[in-house]
């Protein structure tokens, strides 16, 4: 004879809010190439302006056009109830 065991499951709400103490970052790695990829990355920035620049750069020093953009923030969770 077999045993049946069932699990119940609440649901338990948290909501995530940037954090505004923390700068958020942005990274890009060049894609650009056809058997492989360049992989020239920026390093972490801390505007998308600081970002545009890296790129434009490499830009002009290769003729690359395809990069890969990473944002990072960080995030808080705020606990709410179970339910």
């Amino acid at each position: 004879m077999g045993t049946t065991t069932r699990y119940r499951f609440r649901e338990y709400t948290v909501t995530t809010v940037v954090d505004p103490m923390a700068l958020p970052t942005f990274e890009a790695v060049c894609v650009t190439g056809e058997e492989q990829d360049c992989g020239a990355a920026s390093g972490q920035t801390h505007t998308p302006e600081e970002l545009t620049r890296w790129i434009a750069a490499h830009c002009a020093q290769t003729g690359h056009t395809t990069y890969e953009r990473t944002t990072r923030a960080t995030l808080r969770a705020e606990p709410g109830e179970w339910k």
